[in-house]
């Protein structure tokens, strides 16, 4: 993944130091548009982490150690700060906490 990062980094220097690459299935991606956030990641972005982008790059990616890299399009979170991308990460890319499981009611 720090190869990855490394290699957004050189072709994007714009995106700065503090990127995360969005799997493709990814909470924070809208399942219509996966080039977009959803409606809630779009508004904690805007109350928690202002500033915050998205953006769609390429880059060279090989399937495995020695393979042929092919070029290859991720959808990538770019922070004005580690604190940022830590908040961002914890939030949206950590599973859901479940919901509270009712107890049974004792007689």
């Amino acid at each position: 993944m720090i190869d990855i990062i490394q290699g957004l980094q050189q072709r994007n220097p714009t995106l700065g130091p503090y990127v995360l690459v969005l799997r493709s299935d990814s909470r924070a991606r809208d399942p219509s548009d996966p080039a977009r956030l959803c409606a809630e990641a779009e508004a904690w972005i805007a109350e928690k982490t202002p500033g915050a982008r998205l953006s769609q790059e390429t880059v060279l990616i090989a399937p495995y150690p020695g393979g042929m890299p092919t070029e290859r399009s991720v959808s990538v979170m770019a922070f004005k700060d580690a604190m940022q991308l830590a908040a961002f990460a914890t939030a949206w890319t950590a599973e859901p906490e479940p919901e509270d499981e009712p107890t049974p009611e004792t007689e």
